[in-house]
């Protein structure tokens, strides 16, 4: 098998900058892969780990960028109540309705997923390993939070409810915890989507739908668990830190009916379509005669400023947390 056109200086720039924070986008592209067809396959399963390793890069955009933020999410709650007729699914009639800045300040995740699709459907046709590898490691990051129910709520970390914190503790801890012992995420085969753009807003309105359970069921949890078994202190690289303690992080699990573990499911089978889709519209290219090409100066500058940012910078734009 040959090695990853990206794998060598790249990899020890990944490993460098890893994050436990990080663990939910990169298992979701990891078994990503494992959902498509065998011509495709050959491009991806040896370039696994750059997908897996590659899937928080635009979480660390944020820190460098300040358009970032937007891209992640959508508080859809903004304009109206479920299922949100109210927002125009096209973007350009949403901006000449609601303006771009108002479009802009409260999220663009669905449409920036479509945009990415092009993208990627483009690096097909041009048969362009690189960019098919950066753009299917980065779309499957925006597929996956439109499948986050804090990621399509204005009230996106408890922060209007008194439950800061609950971001991380859904998106992040919890998975943490619990996937590798409970969660499978063996969810069948790849599909094409016939229309990419109802898809991504389909799974945008079922986020928005969960968003109150998710912050509900932390609340009623939190009145029956008192604070010292509600927290935990843990040694994480040496420090010590509060965290969401074990008992309270499974049973808001149960609480949940295993939420957390049904939408990164769908997010594994959403992310390996799209990828599939953007392959067959592009026409469905032999992928197993690409060149491995080595990284340019260009693309070792951006991940190298992606992870000094990430390091040494704060987050622009509204946080996740």
């Amino acid at each position: 098998m040959k090695k990853s056109l990206l794998l060598g200086l790249l990899i020890c720039i990944s490993i460098k900058s890893f994050c436990w924070g990080f663990y939910g986008h990169q298992q979701i592209n990891y078994f990503a892969v494992f959902l498509l067809p065998p011509e495709m396959m050959v491009l991806f399963k040896p370039n696994v780990q750059f997908l897996r390793d590659h899937a928080v890069d635009p979480d660390k955009r944020r820190y460098a960028v300040t358009d970032e933020a937007p891209r992640h999410y959508i508080d859809i709650d903004h304009y109206g109540k479920y299922p949100y007729t109210e927002v125009p699914r096209d973007y350009k009639e949403a901006v000449a309705k609601f303006t771009e800045d108002t479009v802009v300040a409260y999220g663009t995740v669905p449409w920036w997923v479509q945009i990415m699709q092009q993208r990627l459907t483009n690096a097909f046709k041009e048969k362009n390993q690189t960019r098919i590898l950066k753009l299917s490691a980065e779309i499957g990051h925006y597929i996956a939070d439109a499948h986050v129910p804090l990621h399509a709520t204005r009230n996106h970390d408890g922060q209007l409810t008194n439950q800061k914190g609950i971001h991380g503790f859904w998106e992040s801890r919890v998975p943490e915890l619990l996937a590798k012992k409970e969660f499978d995420f063996i969810v069948g085969k790849a599909q094409y989507i016939k229309e990419p753009g109802k898809f991504i807003w389909d799974r945008v309105l079922e986020s928005g739908a969960a968003a109150d359970t998710v912050l509900a069921k932390e609340a009623q949890l939190t009145n029956q668990f008192p604070t010292d078994r509600k927290y935990a202190f843990e040694d994480r690289n040496g420090k010590i830190l509060r965290q969401y303690s074990t008992s309270f992080s499974t049973a808001y699990n149960n609480s949940l009916n295993n939420m957390v573990e049904r939408r990164m499911r769908q997010s594994i089978y959403a992310v390996a379509s799209f990828w599939y889709t953007a392959w067959v519209n592009a026409g469905q290219p032999d992928l197993k005669n690409l060149q491995a090409k080595a990284l340019t100066e260009e693309d070792i500058k951006e991940f190298e400023a992606l992870n000094t940012a990430w390091k040494n910078s704060n987050q622009k734009g509204r946080e996740h947390e």
